[in-house]
């Protein structure tokens, strides 16, 4: 089948499939309508190296490895926070201070996959692994075009639990970074302690201790600064209304997607059944030509007289 006749039964199939993708799309349609929407709550952060009094700045008198102007990847204690912004102890903190277990166990036993669990026997309860599972799939950090500044957020069917997970992740990220520098700066002082004790040299116990001014100080700043890691552009908030999913936008998609899916099925089916069969003419086979017979020209005589 060339591709002119193939146009053409498009084009005498046309009605047929935009009924069929009207029909199509009004059940998709409906399903995207009626599916539950959730909030969105989200902070805006900037890394910690970046600002005037960094606690990286402090901790470090004269850094000396600076990463380099192309690489545009999060680094030092920044990154830290990112990592920990999805890792089991986060989890463990949403279980002890927010009430998410609950809301997983009841998400899991309703409609329309819960009566399906109850009847093949699955697990029904929430536990630990279902809450970093949540925090991959909910939690999202995306870095600013514009700007040094990170947007985090997180998205919930209920409201107050969005704006509660999003905080509590922020400040355990936050307290994870605080607890290790704080413990590296403690074990390096005891470090530096016991070896000035024993050490009987002078000018190796001056270098001990400077370095251990160093950790001092250090250990200091971590106690005093309330962001070792990220600075707070923007407070947590939660939007009033549910935005997700973007029904307008996902229904304009789909009208789309279920016109090229008409088109495609229509196509399908006309190369599915070939070449339709041209009626022949009335007078099919052609007759075929009379036969003429030669003419024989004698000449007698030659006067020229035939």
């Amino acid at each position: 089948m060339g591709l002119d006749e193939l146009l053409r039964g498009l084009w005498r199939w046309r009605w047929r499939l935009a009924l069929a993708g009207l029909g199509v799309y009004g059940l998709l349609a409906a399903v995207v309508w009626s599916w539950p929407r959730s909030y969105v709550a989200g902070l805006v952060v900037a890394p910690a190296e970046t600002t005037g009094i960094a606690t990286s700045a402090l901790l470090t008198p004269a850094p000396f490895l600076q990463p380099s102007l192309l690489d545009q990847r999060p680094g030092g204690n920044f990154a830290v926070y990112l990592a920990a912004l999805r890792a089991p102890e986060a989890a463990r903190t949403l279980v002890r201070e927010t009430p998410i277990l609950a809301h997983l166990t009841e998400r899991r036993a309703g409609p329309p996959l819960g009566a399906l669990r109850r009847w093949l026997g699955l697990r029904i309860e929430a536990d630990l692994d279902d809450v970093v599972a949540f925090l991959e799939r909910n939690l999202a950090a995306t870095p600013s075009l514009a700007s040094v500044t990170w947007t985090v957020e997180v998205v919930a069917r209920d409201r107050e639990l969005a704006l509660l997970v999003l905080e509590r992740v922020h400040a355990a990220a936050e307290a994870r970074v605080r607890e290790t520098l704080a413990d590296l700066a403690a074990r390096r002082i005891a470090a530096l302690e016991a070896r000035l004790r024993v050490e009987p040299d002078l000018f190796v116990r001056q270098t001990l201790h400077e370095l251990l001014a160093q950790q001092q100080r250090a250990a200091l700043v971590v106690a005093a600064d309330e962001a070792a890691a990220a600075r707070l552009v923007s407070m947590p908030a939660v939007e009033i209304r549910p935005s997700v999913p973007n029904r307008p936008l996902l229904l304009a998609l789909l009208l789309i997607a279920v016109g090229m899916l008409a088109v495609l099925a229509g196509a399908a089916l006309l190369l599915l059944r070939g070449p339709a069969a041209r009626p022949a003419p009335p007078d099919w086979p052609p007759p075929a030509p009379a036969r003429r017979e030669p003419v024989l020209v004698r000449t007698l005589g030659g006067d020229g007289a035939c």
